[in-house]
């Protein structure tokens, strides 16, 4: 199966500009991509696997990846998919975010010499002038079209500002940019950066009268319509001082079960024969998908021994009920109140639940266990002696953590 095909049958391609001139592109192992990461924080999440499996799926088929990290893009925040504007960061913050990125995705992408490269749109956007950029790149994009777009169109409801309204022509202009100085032709990116995809192509099209081709991945998300790698309303990262691999690992075993067999399709490197079929899979067999999932990725992003202690961890917590291998969250006096601390509290420490509303909800829908019983009493306390010898706790069936006093 050729890669175009493999990318089909993998569910991955949600739209294309001209599908023929990119299927020979990336089957011959023709094209120079570039796919853009705009570094507002000091770790990838979870939600960078899409792209950063992309990427290894058309390097290895002998196409060349252009990760561009975007020093400058960062600086203006990209308005795609949000009801807000972005943090504004320093300088220093986007350059340590940039050195960050470099580090984590190199498990993923071979950057040795003729393979990918690395490059920062900052390089370039930086220098720029204001005036010469309008007369070069602005006096390409009608604003009538911009509007439309989903991206404005979502934010215009709240408030865009002139500054992310300027992010279409500046990610245009980093494709115009890598085509003239590195020969990319190919762009591919989220499914919602349609939209911003189509200006670069035009761009180029317009100014050189060269063809160039965008492509968009469909993005993952859980059966409800959620973005895949957030929890509790916080991302899951790859650097394991953020989220450790037993908690990254926890995340993809705790998967639906109606996403497991997408997200195995999506974003392993499993052959397609054997995810076929672990298609037919369920009732207790999914749960072996779920590990399945759950140690692929973890060895991915942390290596093959983490992945295996993780799912080691994981088997004997959830067979045995082990207490020593539940992962741990330590406390101080200073979370104590009179020497004590409450099971709402304890449940917020630990991040099993993300408020107190939270816990107490969780508590008084049967949902918290603390050793083997039931929790029914949001008044239940624990003295700093219990709390010095730990106390295990879960929350639903799958999520444990034991806290403990030092």
């Amino acid at each position: 199966m050729q890669i175009y095909e493999e990318l089909q049958k993998r569910g991955l391609i949600a739209q294309v500009t001209d599908e023929k001139e990119i299927h020979d592109l990336i089957n011959n192992g023709k094209a120079t991509f570039y796919i853009g990461f705009d570094c507002t924080a000091d770790s990838l999440t979870a939600g960078h696997f899409m792209a950063l499996t992309l990427m290894k799926r058309l390097q290895m088929a002998g196409n060349h990846p252009i990760a561009l990290i975007g020093g400058g893009t960062t600086s203006i925040g990209d308005p795609s998919g949000r009801s807000d504007m972005r943090k504004m960061l320093s300088r220093e913050d986007i350059d340590h975010n940039a050195a960050c990125f470099k580090k984590q995705m190199e498990r993923f992408i071979d950057f040795s010499e003729g393979e990918a490269i690395m490059l920062n749109n900052a390089d370039w956007m930086l220098n720029l002038n204001y005036i010469d950029f309008l007369r070069e790149v602005g006096v390409h994009f009608s604003v009538n079209n911009m509007l439309r777009a989903e991206c404005y169109k979502q934010r215009l409801e709240k408030g865009l500002s002139f500054l992310e309204f300027n992010y279409m022509l500046m990610q245009g202009y980093d494709f115009y940019y890598l085509y003239k100085h590195y020969g990319c032709n190919m762009e591919f990116g989220g499914d919602d950066q349609w939209s911003n995809i189509l200006g670069g192509t035009e761009l180029i099209r317009k100014k050189l009268g060269k063809d160039v081709y965008g492509m968009t991945i469909t993005l993952l998300t859980d059966s409800q319509g959620k973005k895949m790698g957030k929890t509790a309303g916080n991302a899951v990262w790859l650097d394991p001082n953020k989220t450790s691999p037993y908690d990254f690992f926890q995340y993809w075993r705790n998967v639906g079960d109606s996403d497991v067999i997408k997200c195995i399709r999506m974003l392993t490197f499993l052959p397609m024969e054997q995810i076929e079929e672990m298609s037919a899979w369920n009732d207790a067999k999914i749960n072996g998908a779920k590990e399945i999932l759950a140690y692929e990725l973890t060895k991915m992003v942390h290596g093959e021994d983490e992945a295996s202690s993780a799912l080691d961890k994981s088997r004997a917590i959830f067979g045995g009920g082990i207490t020593e291998d539940v992962p741990e969250t330590v406390i101080s006096e200073s979370d104590l109140v009179d020497g004590g601390a409450d099971i709402m509290t304890l449940l917020v420490l630990s991040g099993l639940c993300s408020s107190k509303s939270d816990a107490r909800r969780n508590i008084q829908q049967g949902g918290v266990v603390c050793g083997n019983d039931k929790v029914t009493d949001i008044a239940l306390s624990f003295d700093a002696e219990a709390l010095k010898k730990g106390v295990v706790l879960r929350r639903g069936k799958k999520n444990f953590k034991r806290v403990v006093l030092k």
